[in-house]
């Protein structure tokens, strides 16, 4: 068995889960990989898979991703294509990883160009969630992590939406049955999509609201500037922006969407030292692209988004530019 973590979890929680796994006859070795986004690359994946190898871990071995989002994306892809397929189990340490990350079997690296671009469909076998994990968080990783529950209210469920502008304070306090209500919810809209589509053939799709956006930001910043959530954030504030252009979203909900952005202090307009057009030329190496047409996740109301791929490159420049 191995566990992949970084530096950070490492030293919170690494000693913890070694010592309870050979209490109970796991034979367990562990490697570290550095803290960011810059360690879903080729070079991690290689180190992973020559610590696989060095230690001689057979189709039986079992990988651990014990950490947020990019060690579970960088373990589960490695774990992916070891001897063309491991189990492996994710135990998500942030909030954005347990609402999210750890649910559905995404696995990828990134490219220089386009994040995720590399990467594999692989369930794992067990999601063990903890939130007194996020009690070590720093308040913006909580923040940051909070957008993809408020992406899964606005495409699926006003209530759970709902929920996060009711509870707000209380949830960003880590108040621990507040917390376990929302990501028991949130986890639980997630799998229901998963379960019907699970290689992002149509549905699926739907939980990439507001990331063509915010990947094509990330990737420009250089993975260096934003949290994925506070990319993403912005990302929601323009794919709304343009909903409402195109008369298909309701401006009250636009302003209910975009205050709850900024109660929870998660940013919503673009950086300046970016232009609209090269925001426009990095969306286009967007997975969900086909045929050469972006297909956007757009918001019709609280609660229901559709897939486009009808709008035109000038009609998103536009709606990026109005969110400088």
């Amino acid at each position: 068995m191995l566990i992949v973590t970084d530096a950070f979890v490492k030293d919170q929680y690494a000693s913890c889960v070694t010592e309870n796994l050979k209490n109970v006859g796991f034979d367990v070795d562990l490697i570290e990989v550095p803290v960011g986004e810059e360690s879903k690359s080729l070079e991690q994946l290689s180190r992973i898979l020559d610590c696989l190898i060095g230690h001689k871990l057979d189709r039986s071995s079992t990988l651990i991703a014990l950490g947020g989002g990019v060690v579970g994306d960088l373990g589960g892809f490695a774990a992916s294509v070891y001897m063309r397929g491991i189990s492996y189990v994710q135990i998500p340490t942030t909030l954005q990883a347990q609402v999210d990350a750890s649910v559905g079997g995404k696995t990828a690296i990134n490219h220089p160009k386009s994040k995720n671009l590399i990467g594999a469909f692989h369930q794992p076998k067990l999601v063990l969630i903890d939130v007194d994990t996020l009690k070590t968080l720093p308040r913006r990783d909580i923040q940051a992590g909070l957008i993809e529950v408020i992406k899964m209210g606005v495409i699926r469920d006003e209530t759970l939406f709902g929920m996060v502008e009711d509870e707000l304070e209380s949830i960003l306090d880590l108040h621990t049955p507040t917390l376990i209500e929302m990501i028991a919810r949130a986890c639980a809209n997630k799998a229901d999509i998963v379960s019907k589509d699970e290689k992002e053939t149509g549905l699926r799709m739907v939980l990439n609201y507001g990331h063509t956006f915010g990947h094509a930001l990330e990737a420009l910043t250089h993975y260096k500037r934003y949290r994925h959530g506070e990319a993403v954030s912005i990302g929601m504030n323009c794919a709304a922006q343009l909903a409402v252009h195109l008369n298909m979203f309701f401006l009250t909900d636009f302003e209910r969407q975009r205050t709850l952005l900024n109660r929870a202090k998660l940013p919503t307009t673009f950086p300046h030292d970016l232009s609209p057009e090269a925001m426009y030329d990095a969306m286009s190496l967007d997975k969900k692209s086909l045929g050469g047409k972006l297909r956007l996740i757009l918001p019709v109301r609280i609660g229901e988004v559709v897939i486009r791929d009808d709008v035109t490159e000038k009609e998103i420049i536009h709606a990026i530019t109005q969110c400088y």
